[in-house]
């Protein structure tokens, strides 16, 4: 393979730094981290929200880069809380929030991750999406927020649970195929 193309990723989550890097390294793609806070707008916009961040993690970088945002979509609250779903997480965790959300009938619900890249020139947006249900009580380690809740269509594990398997279907996974395959065919 020839040298790989290199692309900066804002985030200061080393989950999704790892996964970015272990997802696209075979695509030829070398993931820099920048690990800087951005300060993210408060909406269900999840669009909105990832096109503030990448504009602001340009501004800062000049070069450049893509910001990603996943968030729940819970048919329960209409697909919220989406774009609001660190929040959610940050006051419910990992029990409450199954105790609220992961009754039988009632706990189905869509995994997104939205993809901003920009580069001075263009600015895009790539979209994958998983649906599941929530899990109650949650299962596997609590280490990465959510997983160890989020249970997809199709499987008996939560993402937590699944170890690399979790790499290969999830929808952070789908989102960075689709920004891939777009980022390597740019003129550099």
């Amino acid at each position: 393979m020839a040298n790989p193309i290199e692309i900066r990723f804002v985030s200061r989550n080393p989950h999704k730094l790892e996964e970015a890097k272990t997802i696209l390294g075979p695509l030829g793609v070398s993931v820099i981290a920048d690990q800087f806070a951005i300060e993210e707008i408060q909406t269900d916009n999840t669009e909105k929200l990832v096109k503030d961040k990448a504009l602001k993690a340009f501004e800062r970088l000049g070069e450049p880069v893509f910001v990603e945002h996943t968030g729940l979509y819970l048919d329960e609250l209409n697909g919220l809380p989406g774009g609001l779903t660190q929040v959610f997480w940050d006051k419910l965790l990992a029990d409450r929030f199954a105790e609220l959300f992961g009754k039988d009938g009632h706990n189905v619900v869509t995994a997104k991750t939205v993809i901003a890249y920009v580069d001075g020139k263009r600015f895009n947006l790539f979209y994958g999406e998983v649906k599941g249900t929530i899990a109650s009580p949650p299962r596997g380690s609590r280490d990465f927020q959510w997983d160890c809740l989020f249970v997809p269509d199709g499987h008996d594990k939560t993402f937590a649970e699944m170890g690399p398997l979790k790499n290969s279907i999830s929808m952070r996974k789908k989102a960075l195929d689709h920004f891939a395959k777009h980022f390597v065919s740019l003129p550099k």
